[in-house]
């Protein structure tokens, strides 16, 4: 996500960022079977016609009225930009924890960022529910002519959908069930807008930052063939077209560890007292 007013360590924002109580643990299957049969979602068909992922909007999971009016952009997105939400790997795949994850977020980007709503279009959970971020962002997806301008990566805001997976990605990949709902919703996006798949691209790639962690990451190529297997190519995905317009304090070394910007959420922001 975007830069943040204050620098807090990330490591520090870890451990108690979404603590919810007791946990729900679901397999994988059980945990995309849940999130198929979610409330207060809808599905409907693409442009071509193809079955779209079901997505939980904003008055589904208990959203804020945005403080101000959303731009809506007359526009198609350029490409997508991956995100993790750098909280804790929780294993409570719950529906009901989605939707406490879905109002922390947006509760600290209005409360503390300022921000006129919550900064990401679309918010993928660790249970595999996909959930409206920004308000109208579903709409512009069903209608494919249009943009919700975000806030979610510094100079792609009105350019690129910004897409949030809850947990950290640094040392170890998220769960099957949450990677494949990700796949669908990219699929659905580039197929509604004419994004090809060789322009997913994780937020390091525009902003400093360590988002959307190392091996989270290095799983894009793996994402853009499944987003292309979705869309009916078999043909291997080419390479995105990188950007050039990196920030001055981007090291050329893409290993060194110079990916300082922090993300969020802070400690206590989704505690059981806040969740419900």
């Amino acid at each position: 996500m975007t830069l943040p007013s204050s620098r807090l360590s990330r490591r520090s924002m870890f451990s108690a960022a979404l603590s919810l109580g007791a946990a729900t643990v679901l397999p994988a299957a059980a945990a995309t079977g849940a999130a198929r049969a979610a409330t207060g979602s809808r599905r409907s068909d693409g442009r071509d016609g193809a079955t779209a992922p079901r997505i939980t909007d904003c008055e589904g999971w208990g959203a804020r009225e945005a403080s101000e009016e959303v731009v809506v952009l007359d526009t198609r997105p350029e490409r997508i930009i991956v995100h993790h939400t750098a909280s804790a790997n929780v294993t409570d795949y719950s529906q009901r924890r989605a939707h406490a994850l879905a109002r922390a977020i947006q509760r600290f980007h209005m409360d503390t960022q300022g921000w006129i709503d919550t900064g990401q279009h679309f918010t993928v959970s660790r249970g595999a529910f996909v959930l409206e971020g920004r308000h109208h962002s579903l709409a512009a997806l069903e209608a494919g002519d249009r943009l919700v301008r975000g806030a979610h990566c510094v100079g792609q805001n009105s350019v690129a959908i910004g897409i949030e997976n809850e947990g950290t990605y640094t040392t170890e990949e998220p769960p099957a069930a949450q990677f494949s709902a990700l796949a669908d919703l990219c699929a659905q996006v580039c197929r509604q807008y004419d994004v090809p798949p060789s322009e997913i691209y994780g937020h390091r790639d525009f902003n400093s930052t360590a988002c959307p962690g190392d091996r989270l990451h290095a799983m894009l190529p793996r994402l853009r063939q499944d987003v292309a297997r979705r869309l009916g190519s078999a043909q291997p995905v080419g390479l995105p077209r990188w950007p050039v317009d990196l920030p001055v304090d981007w090291p050329a070394d893409p290993a060194a560890p110079a990916r300082s910007l922090a993300e969020y959420l802070p400690p206590g922001l989704l505690d059981p007292a806040r969740a419900l």
